[in-house]
């Protein structure tokens, strides 16, 4: 085994240069889809794929320097989600153009403090958890098998293979689907009665999406089935019942309904299961605190050197950073009122600011540090934690607001919101990355401290693209809903997740909020803590319901959980096939790394896709005219993605067995696989 406290080349100034430059365009890429369709990809995984491609060019590189430009890179996957919240200030009106200086404050000091919350979480939440990680543990193989660390020369190139495979079949099916040969989703829906109930289910063509799914594993997958069926079985048919559209089709009713109503519903669900995820951390999340002051008293004092695979930020420069913060925040608030009908009330809003900043932050970093651990990071219900959030941050200011009327100032005070949601979500969505790369450090044996430093770096970076590529796409396209002025385009960008966080502003500053999804979601969400505490205790934590995963789903469109649960359930099969050979353990990495491969190829395709889009002016470039009809097109991708993972789980169950052959030494191994007649 590698000595994981001797010194390593890890923090490099050319890692550091190629992480910033990865990190620039991805954000970019990433600023685009999030507007287009309301989803990121995650980048982690793409970002540790070009560093290798690059580094390998210098003898002195090594597996920890790589994961070094990963975590740099990865800001760019989790930053550029506060697009889910900044657009709203131009919806409203409160802004024309987006300004350089408040969008970077936000982004930077919430990034920063996301960085700093959670060092103190990585003992309880990686070092001494259980929690899996996926597309982290996703990334340490990505790593692992690229420079050659992986033990045994020969499952060392199988695993290459592998991810290669998975990442080529990957960016294919995302191609074909560009070019309309295969559906973008495959969907149905139907009606129970003329005019009223409907419900059905859609899911996308990704094969990425399948590839998370096997990294989760069968216990989410079923928490995500569980929440499909309870939002498409249950709760889109009553409502669509007691909610009937007579002119509109099936699809128009369920869809329409989920996203007015089931949503709500979904976040609900979400809001109890995080309380109850936080109040469960208490304990680890106050042992990881003393163990971290522990840790800094004996190195103040010298009566023990930590090993290099356990060194953080020293708690008290964590503090301190932390504290200095403070003041550049309530600067950046008090320069976001400055000149607008509020400013007298600058004073009681940036004192609430800066004490929710701290509040909220805290517990969204925490909440999306576990569900990072649990279903990994692109999958985390960020848009979720914005929903309560912004709750939060409107009910707040509505008081400090209270008794002054008139529409500009329900606008100032809404604008106010949004941007003090925004602060907190970039603490959220990077807290959720720290602790996703530091587990792929853990793993590669990287030293804590340099992978923070590098989370710092990227933030930074990241926070000064994003203002300019939110600008050019507010100039060329515009967003909708809003006034669009200078838009070039008469095709503005969708931006759901921002239409529905400014919705969900200005229903509670102006009052029309449907409070009673919210709570009904909420109860919900109990009744699903208690099934998950009654499973644990009687199976003895061997069953379990997460009911964040079950809410997630109830949020989420059944787009992007469905294929998940499709992957879940297709790798635990394979697993249990593989099983009883005699080569399971090689055949289960080899799957896992497809899974890896399946997620690098459709990130890199995705971003290949925004640039061609950016630089051609069309939306969809890669169209060709004689597409076939929808429904053909969703019978080709149902069988080429049968196919492809079908095919590729049974080349590993048989790499896996050639892998071993060669390890052990023998020319053959009989019985490793069945015979086949």
């Amino acid at each position: 085994m590698a000595d994981s406290t001797a010194p390593r080349t890890e923090l490099t100034l050319r890692g550091v240069l190629l992480g910033i430059a990865i990190t620039l365009v991805f954000t970019a890429a990433q600023v685009y889809l999030g507007l287009k369709v309301g989803l990121t990809f995650a980048t982690s995984i793409p970002a540790a794929v070009i560093s290798m491609a690059l580094l390998r060019a210098f003898k002195t590189s090594t597996i920890q320097e790589n994961n070094i430009v990963q975590t740099i890179a990865s800001a760019a996957g989790t930053l550029s989600s506060v697009i889910f919240v900044l657009p709203g200030l131009l919806m409203i009106g409160w802004w024309a153009n987006v300004p350089f200086l408040p969008t970077f404050g936000a982004c930077a000091v919430g990034g920063i403090l996301g960085v700093m919350y959670t060092i103190p979480l990585r003992r309880a939440l990686v070092t001494n958890s259980n929690l899996p990680y996926p597309e982290g543990v996703a990334a340490a193989e990505v790593l692992k098998v690229g420079t050659g660390s992986r033990e045994g020369a020969a499952e060392g190139k199988a695993g290459l293979v592998a991810v290669s495979l998975g990442a080529i079949a990957s960016a294919l099916f995302g191609a074909l689907g560009a070019a309309k040969l295969f559906a973008a989703e495959v969907a149905g829906y139907f009606k129970f009665k003329a005019g009223a109930g409907a419900t059905g289910l859609g899911a996308s063509s990704s094969l990425a999406l399948m590839g998370a799914g096997h990294l989760m594993g069968i216990t989410v997958g079923i928490a995500m089935f569980a929440g499909l069926f309870i939002a498409w079985a249950i709760l889109v048919p009553i409502l669509t019942l007691a909610t009937p559209m007579p002119d509109a089709n099936a699809a128009t009713h369920a869809l329409g309904v989920w996203k007015t109503q089931v949503r709500f519903l979904g976040a609900g669900v979400i809001g109890a299961a995080a309380i109850w995820t936080l109040a469960k951390l208490v304990g680890p999340i106050t042992s990881g605190l003393k163990s971290a002051l522990e840790a800094a008293k004996a190195r103040k004092s010298g009566a023990g050197d930590l090993p290099r695979v356990e060194q953080d930020i020293p708690i008290g420069i964590v503090g301190l950073v932390s504290l200095l913060l403070l003041a550049p925040a309530g600067w950046f608030l008090a320069h976001f009122l400055a000149g607008g009908p509020i400013t007298s009330l600058a004073a009681p809003l940036v004192a609430i600011g800066i004490g929710y900043l701290i509040f909220a932050g805290l517990l969204a970093a925490a909440v999306c540090g576990y569900m990072a651990g649990l279903i990994g990071s692109s999958n985390s219900p960020v848009s979720g934690i914005a929903i309560l959030t912004v709750l939060g941050a409107s009910l707040m200011v509505g008081v400090v607001g209270r008794g002054l009327v008139g529409p500009d100032i329900t606008k100032a005070l809404v604008a106010f919101a949004l941007y003090v949601t925004t602060c907190v979500l970039a603490v959220a969505v990077v807290a959720n990355d720290n602790l996703q790369d530091l587990k792929t450090g853990q793993l590669v044996d990287a030293t804590p401290w340099k992978q923070q430093v590098g989370l710092v770096i990227g933030v930074l970076s990241g926070a000064v693209v994003i203002p300019f590529v939110l600008e050019l796409l507010n100039r060329s396209n515009g967003f909708a809903g809003a006034p669009n002025l200078q838009a070039i385009s008469d095709q503005p960008l969708a931006a759901p997740q921002a239409t529905l966080i400014s919705t969900l502003a200005k229903g509670v500053l102006g009052g029309d909020l449907d409070w009673g999804l919210l709570g009904v979601g909420a109860l919900i969400g109990l009744g699903l803590v208690a099934i998950d505490t009654i499973l644990r205790k009687t199976s003895k934590d061997r069953y379990s319901l997460p009911p964040l995963g079950v809410g997630l789903a109830i949020y989420l469109p059944s787009t992007v959980t469905a294929p998940v649960v499709v992957g879940a359930v297709a790798g635990w099969l394979f697993e249990k096939i593989v099983a009883k050979d005699r080569a399971a353990e090689p055949a289960k990495r080899l799957g896992v790394l497809i899974a890896s491969g399946f997620i690098v190829g459709e990130s890199l395709f995705n971003v290949a896709l925004a640039l061609m889009i950016v630089s051609t002016g069309k939306g969809e470039p890669l169209a060709v005219p004689f597409a076939p009809p929808e429904h053909v097109g969703m019978i080709l991708s149902l069988i080429a993605a049968a196919i492809v993972v079908v095919g590729l789980y049974r080349w590993a169950r048989k790499a896996g067995a050639k892998a071993l052959e060669d390890i052990l030494g023998l020319d053959k191994l009989i019985p490793i696989l069945p015979k086949t007649p």
